[in-house]
């Protein structure tokens, strides 16, 4: 016999009873706050595609932090924007980089908050692609195998200055076993790989290039991102990652991505990230300045669809805010 519908209603109604029953939680615990890192002193530059967002410098990151660690945000995952950039991304696996000196820096000031890195290369060549491309080749033909040695070398650098884990986001063939054989050798066993499993050649990026100034100057990068159209691709990739040595998969972006989130749950029982990437902050950011939307109330909707879906980590640039929302909201209880 089904439940009466008229019940479910009554408990629907009653506000106490609502929330007792409610099937999805967010807290803060589950969110990630993304932050992009500059060279200099001071600096907070805002990003004018992102608002609410600046490039920070290493001082102002560690205040940031303090922030958000005091919204109850326990997370954070950096990216770096070099002072120079090359074709092979020198700067990435610098132990002098921006990202090297911000996780020592944060690590000492809060040892206690969990400090990401990306591992990738974009941000760090002369022509935007997350790798080494080939003399002579297409723009986007990036050669696998010499790239996965540099992203092991920027792996292993950042969890030498104290990263609490890394995240390699460039999607080369069998970065993450090689990354996780060279944490081992290297004495950070200890240190998880959260992979960019499923990361898809998405239009929702484009703010994030203009922050990062890491778009590709020729070319795209459809020969290594994942086509939109493909979910099968997702899980095989995602349980690749998993045999290779990942602890966590992710998927990005996360709101066009819902059923394949719910699919990389269910058939790989491993926990799952959702990238709530920069063009979604975006878009809620935009509506809401026009005021077409309540930007609070469809954000938090975003994100709780996101952990409805399945994703354990909401990797999200409204984490500060939603930490804040979501306190305002216990406190009224």
């Amino acid at each position: 016999m089904s439940y009466p519908v008229t019940r479910l209603r009554r408990l629907r109604r009653t506000k106490p009873l609502r929330e007792l029953v409610r099937e999805t939680e967010l807290s803060a615990a589950h969110l990630v706050q993304p932050i992009f890192l500059t060279a200099g002193e001071g600096v907070r530059e805002p990003i004018e595609a992102m608002p609410g967002i600046e490039r920070l410098s290493i001082s102002e990151s560690v205040a940031e932090v303090t922030e958000l660690a005091a919204a109850g945000v326990r997370a954070v995952l950096l990216f770096g924007i070099p002072s120079s950039k090359d074709e092979y991304g020198t700067e990435a696996y610098d132990e002098e980089g921006v990202v090297q000196m911000a996780v020592r820096a944060l690590k000492e000031a809060h040892p206690e908050v969990v400090v990401m890195t990306d591992v990738c290369l974009c941000e760090y060549t002369s022509h935007g692609q997350c790798g080494v491309v080939r003399d002579g080749a297409d723009p986007g033909d990036v050669d696998n195998d010499l790239t996965v040695e540099l992203l092991a070398k920027t792996a292993i650098s950042h969890a030498e200055a104290g990263a609490d884990a890394v995240a390699p986001s460039d999607m080369m063939d069998g970065r993450v076993a090689t990354i996780r054989h060279q944490l081992d050798e290297e004495g950070h066993s200890r240190v998880p790989i959260v992979a960019y499993s499923a990361k898809y050649a998405s239009a929702f990026y484009g703010p994030f290039r203009e922050a990062a100034d890491s778009a590709p100057q020729a070319g795209d990068r459809r020969g290594y991102q994942m086509d939109p159209a493909n979910a099968d691709e997702a899980v095989r990739e995602a349980l690749l990652d998993l045999e290779e040595g990942a602890d966590v998969v992710m998927v990005k972006p996360a709101l066009p991505y819902l059923d394949v989130i719910r699919r990389v749950k269910d058939e790989t029982g491993a926990p799952v990230a959702g990238y709530h990437v920069s063009g979604e902050y975006s878009i809620l950011k935009a509506a809401a300045a026009a005021g077409w939307i309540d930007e609070r109330a469809a954000a938090m909707e975003s994100l709780t669809a996101i952990r409805r879906a399945g994703a354990d980590i909401l990797i999200t640039y409204f984490a500060k805010d939603a930490a804040g929302w979501i306190a305002e909201e216990e406190a009224r209880r």
